[in-house]
């Protein structure tokens, strides 16, 4: 498997439509095509961004065969950087498929309506889902987040939706 070392600066975006505002690189046609050849479509990657470990990032396709790894607050604050900083990335491709969260697999079950058009949503929707269920710090934190999972699944909405609905 092929590991990719560069440098990118960290870019944050205007206005872009479900985007605003995201943290994010950039990463070439050319390093996309090195990590997985051919591909345009988003796919996952580990590896390291400075020191900081990662696994199961997604790189999105922005056209152009180019790509973004949006880097969300948790990843900011571990490798302590901002806007406007360099960061050093080493990263390959990871083909291990991401697990939804039992938990709410589970919840989601009990509400048809909502667990249908889960199921509905692209793969990457359902991850933001359980990644952020995964982040909670608390079960206290953790059920309250399913539970505005829920209630935003029954109004038809995903992830960025839901967060700017502040449901």
């Amino acid at each position: 498997m092929i590991s990719y070392k560069f440098s990118a600066r960290i870019l944050k975006f205007g206005k872009k439509g479900e985007k605003t505002g995201w943290t994010y690189i950039e990463i070439s046609a050319d390093i996309a095509n090195q990590l997985f050849p051919g591909n345009k479509k988003l796919f996952r990657v580990k590896g390291l961004l400075d020191h900081h470990p990662i696994s199961g990032i997604a790189l999105l396709p922005m056209g152009e065969g180019s790509f973004i790894m949006p880097l969300n607050a948790a990843i900011r604050k571990a490798i302590s950087k901002r806007e406007g900083a360099i960061l050093r990335i080493q990263i390959q491709a990871d083909f291990k498929k991401p697990l939804i969260n039992a938990e709410l697999i589970k919840c989601l079950k009990v509400e048809p309506e909502a667990f249908a058009f889960f199921k509905e949503l692209p793969k990457s929707h359902q991850h933001y889902f359980s990644k952020w269920i995964d982040g909670a710090k608390t079960p206290d934190t953790k059920v309250k987040r399913i539970l505005r999972i829920i209630k935003s699944l029954l109004q038809k909405k995903h992830y960025g939706q839901m967060l700017r609905a502040g449901i």
